[in-house]
C-alpha cells in the first residue's frame, strides 16, 4: 500500500534518532538495576535484560546500519544522520552503557549478593576442596562435550554460532604431530548451564556458584596435552539475525523460511565481545577472522554473556530478595464458576494484564473446544510459546471435528521456529493453517468463536470475540501490561470476521463498522482523529490527545501531532521505548509532553484517547505508531464502546500513568530522560494497579521494604 504524502515540514531537526532513542530506553532499564528500592535479585535480572536488549539491538539495528555502510549508502535517516555518523555515535553510547552495566554488576550487585550469602567464586578464591570438586565436574560433565580446534592449514577457523560462548587459546610448543600453530578455539557447549552451584557445605554460604567460563579456563590445559597455555580468552560474536525472504520470488513462504532459518546463526558478524584480559594480538586476530574493525570490539570486565545469568534467581530460594508474588484476579463477573459464553453474552469484559488473569481467554478456547454448539474457531498467532495451552485447546477442537482456522505469522522475529512447529501440529489434526499475506506481517491479535445458539426458538449463529493489544502468550501475560476485550457485539464480530476473510481468502477490502485496520484505514483514521482535535482547538474548544504505546516513529503522525500542538491541543504521550518526536520545542511542540514508565512489568499497552468535544473516544490496538505497523503489517485498532469499560481504560491505562511520580521518566527536546521526583504523595502506576486489581495490597512497596 502506498504511503501518503508527508506534510510540508520534514527537516531533520524535527526528529530524533531511532537507534539513539533505543539506547536511551536501555539506560532507563539499567536504572532499575541501580535502584536500591528494587529487590536485589530483580536488579540482577534487569542487568540481564539490558544485555538481551543490546544483543537484539546489534543483531537487527546495528546490523542494518552496517549493511548500509557495506553498500556505500550515503542516505541520511529522518534525523539527518548519515549511516557512518550514526554508527559512530551508536558505538560511543553503546560502549558507555555496557561500561556502566559491568561497573554496576561488579561493584554493586555482586558485592550486595555476597553480603546476602550468594557468592560467585572466582578462581583465585577456590579452596583445595572446591578445586577438587570443580575438577571432577570438568572431567565428568564438561570435557566429554568439548572439541578443541587447533588452527592450522588443515583446521581453518571454525564457524562460530551467533552469541555462543567460545574461548581463544594461545599455545606454545608442538603437538603429537609436530604442529605448533600457536592458537586454538574451544566452543562451550550450549547445553550446559553458565553457572554451576557448589554444595553448600563446601562453600560456607547459602548459595555458592562458579561460572562455567571459570571452570573451562582453569582446566583448558588438559585439552592440549604437553603444550603450554599462554592465554585463554572468552569471546562471543553477535551476528546479523534479520531474516531475508524475497516476497517477489518465493512460491511457498513456509519452505522459504525453513531454508533461511539455519543461516540466522551464521549471518555477518556485527560485534565482537572479548574478556578484558584478551591480548591485543588475539583480539586483532579475532576481528580479522570475523571481518570486523576496531570499532566493533567490546571488552567485557567479566563474563561475556550476562544474559545467561537470568536463570540465577530461579536457583535461589530468597523471597525477600525478589518481587512479592501476586495472584492475577478475575473480573467480578467471572469470579464464580462461570460459563464464559453466558458471561460475555451479558456484557463486554475487559481484562487488564498482568493484574488480571489471562485465564478467561484460555477458558474461552477450552470451553469452545468441548462445547457441541461451537462450530468454528478462528485465531491469529504471532507469539504464543512452544508449549502453549492455547494451542492444545485448538488441537483438541480440531480433533473433535470443529472448523479450526489459524493464521500463523511465520515471520514473527525470533519465534519463527516455534511458529513453524505449531503450524505443523495443527495441520496434522486437520486445522486450516494459513500464513496471512506475503509482504505483510499479521500482527493483529484476534480470536473468534462461532457458536450455534437458540434464540426465540430459532437457531442463530453468534460470534464471541477476543481482541487484544498483546500476544496470545500465557507466560508473557504475567509480565507485560496489556488490555484484552471479550465481546459478542454483533458489529465488532462482523468486522473481525471480515478481517479473517481477508487473511484466508481473496477479494477487496470491505469497509469496517468499528475496527481501524492496517494497512488500509488505520493510518488515515488516526490522522483524521488528530486533525479533528486540532480543529476543535482552533475553534476555541478544549482539545486533548493521550496516547500510550511502545514506539513512536512514523513521520506523518509526528508532523500531525506538531500541527495539533501549534493549534493548542494538549498532547500527552506515554512511550515506553523509542520516540523520534521532540517535545517542548517552541513554535513546534510546546503543548506536547512525553514520558516513559519503566518498572517491574514491561509496558505494552497501545491506547489512543481523543477528547472529541467531550465524547471521549478510546481505542486499543495491536499497533504502535511506526511506519511498519501502519503500512507493512496487518493490525487492528478497536474502540471501547461500553461506557463503563471506557472509564476503566482511561483510569487504569492512562490516568494512573500520567500521575506516576516514581517510575515515570520525562523526556526533553534533545531526547534525554530524567526522573522528576515529586513532593506529592508517592504514586507508582504498576504498584497502584497491583493493589487495586490483583486483590493483594502494596506488593511492590512491601518488596522494597524487605530489601531495606
Amino acid at each position: 500500500m502506498n504511503q501518503p504524502v508527508l506534510p510540508r515540514h520534514t527537516s531533520p531537526e524535527r526528529f530524533l534518532n531511532r537507534e539513539l532513542s533505543f539506547l536511551a530506553f536501555n539506560k532507563r532499564v539499567l536504572a532499575q538495576a541501580a535502584d536500591p528500592s528494587v529487590p536485589l535479585l530483580e536488579r540482577l535480572k534487569f542487568i540481564c535484560i539490558v544485555s538481551s536488549n543490546m544483543d537484539e539491538f546489534f543483531e537487527i539495528r546495528v546490523a542494518g546500519i552496517k549493511e548500509q555502510l557495506k553498500l556505500g549508502s550515503a542516505l541520511p535517516g529522518n534525523d539527518g544522520l548519515l549511516p557512518l555518523d550514526a554508527f559512530r555515535r551508536l558505538g560511543m553510547h553503546a560502549h558507555a552503557i555496557i561500561g556502566e552495566q559491568y561497573a554496576l554488576l561488579n561493584d554493586v550487585i555482586l558485592p550486595a549478593l555476597a553480603a546476602e550469602g550468594i557468592v560467585f567464586l572466582r578462581r583465585a578464591q577456590w579452596t583445595p576442596e572446591q578445586q577438587e570438586w570443580i575438577h571432577a565436574y570438568f572431567v565428568s560433565e564438561l570435557m566429554p562435550l568439548l572439541t578443541p580446534i587447533g588452527l592450522d592449514p588443515s583446521h581453518p577457523f571454525p564457524r562460530v554460532l551467533n552469541k555462543s560462548l567460545n574461548f581463544a587459546v594461545e599455545l606454545d610448543g608442538p603437538d603429537a604431530f609436530g604442529r605448533s600453530s600457536g592458537a586454538a578455539i574451544v566452543q562451550a557447549p550450549r547445553a550446559l548451564p553458565r553457572v554451576i552451584q557448589l554444595p553448600k557445605e563446601m562453600t560456607g554460604v547459602d548459595y555458592g556458584f562458579v561460572f562455567l567460563s571459570s571452570v573451562l579456563h582453569q582446566h583448558v590445559g588438559e585439552l592440549f596435552s604437553g603444550m603450554d597455555v599462554l592465554g585463554c580468552y572468552q569471546f562471543r560474536v553477535t551476528r546479523n539475525s534479520d531474516l531475508f525472504v524475497d516476497d517477489e520470488e518465493i512460491k511457498n513462504l513456509r519452505t522459504a523460511l525453513q531454508g533461511e532459518l539455519p543461516q540466522r546463526h551464521f549471518g555477518d558478524a556485527v560485534r565482537l565481545e572479548v574478556a578484558d584480559n584478551c591480548s591485543t594480538i588475539m583480539a586483532n586476530f579475532l576481528l580479522m577472522q570475523f571481518g570486523l574493525g576496531p570499532d566493533d570490539l567490546y571488552r567485557a570486565p567479566g563474563i561475556v554473556n550476562l544474559v545467561r545469568l537470568i536463570s540465577v534467581p530461579d536457583l535461589i530460594d530468597r523471597p525477600d530478595l525478589k518481587y512479592r508474588p501476586f495472584q492475577p484476579a478475575l473480573p467480578k463477573v467471572l469470579t464464580k464458576r462461570f460459563d464464559i459464553f453466558e458471561s460475555v453474552k451479558k456484557q463486554d469484559i475487559l481484562l487488564h494484564h498482568p493484574f488480571q488473569s489471562f485465564a478467561p481467554v484460555v477458558e474461552l478456547l477450552a470451553q469452545a473446544a468441548d462445547d457441541p454448539q461451537v462450530v468454528a474457531i478462528k485465531m491469529t498467532v504471532y507469539r504464543t510459546g512452544t508449549d502453549s495451552i492455547l494451542m492444545e485447546h485448538l488441537l483438541r477442537a480440531a480433533q473433535k471435528g470443529k472448523e479450526v482456522t489459524v493464521v500463523v505469522e511465520l515471520m514473527a522475529r525470533f519465534d519463527e521456529e516455534a511458529n513453524l512447529s505449531i503450524a505443523s501440529r495443527l495441520e496434522e489434526v486437520g486445522a486450516h493453517v494459513v500464513y496471512g499475506v506475503v509482504g505483510y506481517k499479521t500482527h493483529a491479535k484476534m480470536l473468534m468463536v462461532l457458536r450455534r445458539e437458540q434464540e426465540n426458538k430459532k437457531g442463530v449463529f453468534r460470534r464471541y470475540v477476543h481482541l487484544s493489544s498483546g500476544n496470545y502468550h500465557p507466560r508473557t501475560t504475567r509480565f507485560y501490561t496489556d488490555f484484552g476485550l471479550l465481546t459478542c457485539n454483533e458489529e465488532i464480530g462482523d468486522d473481525v470476521n471480515e478481517v479473517f476473510k481477508q487473511l484466508t481468502g481473496l477479494g477487496k477490502a470491505h469497509k469496517l463498522k468499528h475496527l481501524w485496520q492496517a494497512p488500509f484505514t488505520l493510518h488515515a483514521n488516526m490522522i483524521a482523529a488528530i486533525r479533528a482535535e486540532a480543529a476543535l482547538a482552533r475553534s476555541g474548544k478544549k482539545a486533548r490527545i493521550i496516547a500510550k504505546m511502545n514506539s513512536l516513529l512514523e513521520r506523518q503522525i509526528i508532523e500531525e501531532l506538531y500541527e495539533a500542538s501549534n493549534a493548542g491541543v494538549e498532547i500527552e504521550l506515554i512511550v515506553r521505548g523509542v520516540c523520534a518526536l521532540r517535545p517542548g520545542v517552541k513554535d513546534m511542540s510546546e503543548n506536547i509532553k512525553v514520558r516513559s514508565v519503566v518498572g517491574r512489568f514491561l509496558e505494552h499497552h497501545r491506547i489512543f484517547y481523543f477528547l472529541a468535544d467531550g465524547e471521549e473516544k478510546v481505542y486499543l490496538s495491536s499497533a504502535d505508531w511506526m511506519e511498519r505497523n501502519f503500512f507493512r503489517r496487518i493490525e487492528i485498532c478497536f474502540p471501547i464502546l461500553d461506557a463503563r469499560l471506557k472509564r476503566r481504560v482511561i483510569k487504569e491505562g492512562l490516568r494512573v500513568y500520567l500521575n506516576d511520580n516514581v517510575q515515570a521518566w520525562e523526556m526533553d527536546s534533545e531526547g534525554e530522560y530524567s526522573l522528576k521526583p515529586s513532593r506529592r504523595s508517592r504514586s507508582a502506576a504498576q504498584e497502584s494497579l497491583l493493589a487495586e486489581l490483583s486483590g493483594v495490597t502494596a506488593l511492590a512497596a512491601s518488596a522494597a521494604e524487605d530489601v531495606e
